[in-house]
Order: structure tokens, then sequence, then C-alpha cells
């Protein structure tokens, strides 16, 4: 068979940050089309149509996250796209079908062979166990930025937070992807959403989605204001049950204010301080962050760490219980993801910026 060549981005060195490596270390090089003679039995060659653009694939780059392929790699955690060729041994695809990667099972956050095949590519090769079908109802688009954001929102808010109808949740860093997916699965549950981010407009569009107060936390100088009173006004004084939150930093120490007695509070990133570990892949954590312990004693809370993909490695039941609910809302369309950005390939590195700044709601992809 013939395959047209393509393209895709190669990181050849890690940077001192994310910034660094996008200015210095990151390139759009030709890519041959693989030869299926020199590919698996159970491997399937996918022509990428889109790709998500992560705040992971981002810290990859600068080895500041706790996984770091080893460079030269492709980077792209999550792709969907169209199949070209399967194995022999493939049963569950055929040339032509919609599907979408699992970041868990292929390319550069998995653990196994196929490492090397990240998304921002023309062309991926992933074992077949490694792909789902590509929903009905969703474009590829949408189809990958489901996984990693709302896996990430079920394991934090359902698993670790046992979020419940009625309860009070505030979702930080709500404009985001995953701070969206969220607000979509706190809606799904039946909790009462107060959604936090920088921009007005931006939060327009997360209580378009659903979330029932947004309170825009930037002050005029561009650090964070205090938002206790709002949001004890809005849970009629007694504060949230639960916090979600990727943000980190001021926005965290504000947001244990903010909190019931015997509160859960899900640690699911620090975006806002995203220099904890030394950059250039060094290990060691100088710049950790720090929560005022007098606080969560005083309040009692529950202080959670929530790493969907470290727990699913260790415990993959996990997983098969929320991947299975995630495929049947969706199905019922009850959740999609959002996008508000997209980019031709050969844009990756303007696209990675823009992820870096949050310029968008949601989601951010690059269409090789």
């Amino acid at each position: 068979m013939s395959l047209q060549s393509g393209q895709r981005v190669v990181v050849r060195e890690y940077g001192e940050t994310p910034l660094d490596a996008l200015a210095q270390h990151v390139d759009v090089v030709a890519q041959a089309a693989p030869e299926p003679s020199e590919l698996g039995p159970l491997d399937v060659l996918v022509r990428v149509k889109s790709a998500a653009v992560g705040w992971v694939d981002l810290l990859m780059t600068s080895g500041q996250y706790q996984h770091m392929p080893a460079p030269p790699y492709c980077p792209g955690l999550e792709y969907a796209g169209e199949v070209a060729w399967v194995g022999a041994q493939v049963q569950r695809f055929a040339v032509g079908d919609a599907v979408l990667a699992d970041g868990l099972k292929t390319g550069p956050r998995s653990l196994g062979e196929h490492r090397g095949w990240g998304g921002f590519a023309t062309w991926a090769v992933a074992p077949a166990d490694a792909l789902l079908p590509l929903p009905a109802g969703l474009n590829f688009d949408q189809g990958c930025n489901l996984l990693g954001n709302y896996e990430t929102a079920y394991h934090c808010l359902i698993h670790r937070g046992r979020l419940a109808a009625g309860e009070f949740v505030l979702i930080n860093g709500a404009t985001g992807s995953t701070g969206l997916a969220a607000v979509d699965l706190a809606k799904r549950v039946g909790a009462t959403v107060i959604a936090t981010g920088r921009s007005q407009a931006k939060l327009d569009q997360v209580a378009a989605r659903g979330a029932d107060h947004v309170i825009a936390i930037a002050a005029e100088d561009g650090s964070v204001r205090g938002f206790r009173d709002e949001v004890k006004a809005i849970t009629g004084g007694r504060g949230v049950d639960v916090v979600y939150d990727p943000v980190g930093g001021k926005v965290s120490l504000e947001s244990l204010r903010c909190v019931d007695f015997g509160a859960r509070f899900l640690i699911v990133g620090w975006a806002s301080t995203p220099f904890v570990a030394r950059g250039k892949g060094q290990r060691g954590a100088p710049n950790a962050n720090v929560l005022p312990t007098n606080l969560v004693m005083m309040k009692g809370l529950d202080v959670l760490g929530c790493p969907a993909v470290i727990s699913a490695h260790r415990d993959p039941s996990l997983r098969e219980t929320r991947l299975r609910e995630l495929l049947a809302w969706v199905e019922a369309g009850e959740i999609m993801p959002h996008v508000d950005a997209r980019y031709p390939l050969t844009q990756v590195i303007e696209a990675m910026r823009a992820k870096w700044e949050s310029r968008f709601v949601g989601g951010v992809v690059v269409n090789p």
C-alpha cells in the first residue's frame, strides 16, 4: 500500500521551562509514512486528524512532569483520527474506522514500546487495545479532548471527592479544559457549582455550560483577590463541601477560607505555580506549594491528592468504572467536550503558547 509522507513535532531536548523549550528545542519535521511490513500484528496505523494540546504536553517539554519521555520524542498525549491499516491479528478495527487514542496506553505518557508515537504528527502507531471507537456525536477535535479531561474530573470529584447531589463545589480554574470538564460532571451529579477564573468573559462561557455561580478572581493589578465573602454568601454562610483545585498558590490559600467544616479539598494540580520541579528534567521540588496546616486542622478538612493516572496504574479497576460511566454519559449526550481553538500542525508552537497563556476556554487542538 502507498501512504503519503507527512509531518511530526519533535522535542529535541528538555528546556529550562516549557517556554524555553518552545523557543529553542521544538521543531516540525518531515515524517515518512510508516511501513506496514515493519509493524506488529496487533498494531494499528492511524492517520491523525486532531490532537489535544494539554498542560501535560507543555510540562513534559521541560522535564517538569513526573513522567518524562526521553528526548528526542514526539509530543501529543491524546489524539483522534482514522484507521489506515491494521495488523493481521487486529479484529476490533478496520480501515476507515474513526478512533481516539488512550494516552495511558500509547504515546509519550505510556509505559510500553509505543511511547514514541505521539499525536502531534500526521501518522501514529498504537496497539489495538490503546484505541477506542470515536463515540457517536463527537468530532475528532472533541474526541481527543475526552479522556484526559473527563477522567481527571471524574477521579477527583467522584472517586476521591465523593461529590453528591445537593452539595456545593468550588471549581477553580474552571475555564481550562479539566476545569470545564469538572463543571460538566459536577452538574451531572447534581451539585451546585461555584466556578472561579481570572476572566469574566471566559467565565460567561462557563456559566453558559451550566455553572450556577461564577466569580472572577483577578485583581486590577493581576494578582488574586479575596473571594471568601462571595462564596460564603452563595452558600448561606457555611462554605462549600468540596474544592476542586488545579491551580494552587494563592488560589489554594483563599479557597481554604471558603470551606465548610469537614470539607474535602481536592488537589488536582498547581497550574499557577508550574515550576515546582527543576527544569531540564532535573528531579526534586524546590518550589513546592505549601498549605497552612492550622486551617486544615481547625476546619477538619480532608486534603486529598488526586493523581488520576498514577491511581489507574496502581488499581486498574478504578479506570474500568470511570470509563464505563463516562462513555455512557457521552453516548446519552449528557457530556460533550468543548474545543475553543484549532491550529494547523505547522503552528504547534503558537498553539502550545496559547495553552500556556490560557487564552481560550476548554480545549485547544492541532490538526495535522
